[in-house]
């Protein structure tokens, strides 16, 4: 039996990913208007470069900004700037979006050259390269790749692409491993020439078979590249989680995985590399998985970036009945959604809609002191207590218990017999705590 790397803490959680699991990734239909978040990525938002009016092409520069940490935008389909205005996206954050309305036809920008597999580059080209694609996490963080890359030169013997994809209902990053496995071991070829002296490795969850089969075979030849088949356990895609799994590695809290020596990316932020770099394609689109007894037709589907999430749904054969709760993401970490007017970001990877015999209305009880929140927690924190002086505002005590090591996973809340709002009051308690911090 082969072994399974694997973290101490974590909880199995029902997958739910038979709705989509088997299904291919599908292109969405080009949507007749786009809004275009200017701030879709950890850091600084973009400043817009067009203005109401303007024609744009498919994968033309419409925002950038100049500071260090950040990415710019590109439009994902042609038409006519109708102006810029304030929405909230998928991601939950409320920022100035370029709306581009669709004039039908296929215009592209090709001002990304592309380059040929096996062509040196040195580690300024493939910098700029990723920096103008605006390329960032895929798996849900956001953070610029480019910056990523810059900040980690010269300390990294280790590479590492997350498969896991442990959150419920989601399957696009299984799809995209089984589908275009190719493109990920370019990607991770790509970010071995620029760490010259790293590793690489792929962690996949063992309930992805298929998908660590196909890995294989693409990475044949590559001495440098090890597929690492992870146990299935929730969080195990915790990029930190990841490290420890598998390279026995602890991050520092408040550290990034540069200070034990690793990069940690997304396979699909190594796909997005691979197609910036061999196709000359900035990141206007990326695969989402649409899912849930609440849409009639769950999909994977490749997304045009600043498509709203009615759109999306609206491509899986609409809702199927009404609709109780709209996730952007998984039910452990997703945000729940208010507008379908929301438009789709980089860092969205499903899009789930529950019906009301889904949506947990169970009554919240009294703590029990039963401990299998502290047993479970992967940063080995004690939630109940956090929690209780988060409820009562005591901030400082909930500071004192390590409140901001809280990866806010959701596995506190799954377990608790009681139903106590564990995350939830923890990550507001998180938020007060920085506040304070900001302020001082």
């Amino acid at each position: 039996m082969a072994l399974k790397f694997t973290f101490k803490g974590g909880i199995h959680v029902p997958e739910n990913k038979s709705f989509t699991e088997d299904k291919k990734i599908e292109t969405a239909k080009n949507p007749k208007i786009v809004y275009i978040p200017l701030h879709q990525h950890v850091g600084a938002p973009c400043k817009p470069l067009v203005k109401k009016g303007d024609i744009v092409k498919i994968g033309q520069k419409i925002g950038d900004s100049d500071a260090a940490v950040s990415a710019p935008v590109h439009s994902s389909i042609s038409g006519v700037v109708k102006g810029i205005e304030k929405k909230y996206s998928a991601g939950g954050r409320q920022t100035e979006c370029i709306v581009i309305e669709s004039d039908g036809e296929e215009n592209y920008d090709d001002s990304l050259i592309s380059h040929k597999k096996g062509d040196k580059l040195s580690h300024e080209e493939i910098e700029k390269i990723v920096r103008e694609a605006g390329i960032v996490g895929m798996g849900g963080a956001g953070f610029p790749t480019g910056t990523k890359l810059i900040t980690s030169k010269g300390s990294i013997d280790s590479i590492i692409l997350n498969g896991a994809e442990c959150e419920p209902y989601l399957t696009c990053d299984h799809r995209l491993m089984l589908e275009e496995a190719e493109k990920v071991i370019n990607g991770l070829e790509i970010m071995l020439d620029y760490f010259e002296t790293a590793k690489g490795y792929i962690g996949v969850e063992d309930n992805k078979k298929d998908a660590i089969e196909a890995l294989k075979k693409a990475a044949q030849g590559h001495s440098n590249i090890e597929i690492i088949t992870l146990e299935s356990k929730f969080p195990q895609g915790d990029s930190y989680r990841m490290v420890d799994s598998i390279l026995k590695r602890k991050v520092p809290q408040g550290g990034r995985g540069k200070d034990v020596n690793c990069i940690i990316n997304n396979v699909g932020t190594a796909a997005a590399i691979s197609d910036a770099v061999l196709e000359g394609k900035p990141s206007y689109e990326r695969i989402i998985t649409v899912t849930g007894n609440g849409v009639k037709t769950p999909k994977n589907l490749m997304v045009k970036i600043g498509t709203t999430i009615g759109d999306v749904i609206e491509q899986c054969g609409g809702f199927n009945g009404t609709p109780a709760k709209i996730i952007s993401g998984g039910p452990m970490t997703g945000i729940t959604q208010f507008d379908l007017d929301a438009p789709i970001i980089k860092a969205t990877c499903g899009i789930l809609v529950l019906n009301e015999e889904e949506v947990n209305k169970e009554k919240v009880m009294p703590c029990i002191k039963c401990g299998k929140c502290v047993d479970i927690c992967p940063v080995f924190l004690e939630p109940l207590f956090i929690s209780a002086n988060s409820l009562k505002d005591r901030f400082e005590e909930a500071e004192a218990l390590n409140a901001l090591s809280c990866i806010a996973c959701g596995s506190c809340s799954f377990i608790c017999p009681a139903k106590r709002p564990l995350t939830e009051s923890i990550v507001h308690a998180k938020r007060e705590i920085n506040k304070k911090r900001r302020k001082s």
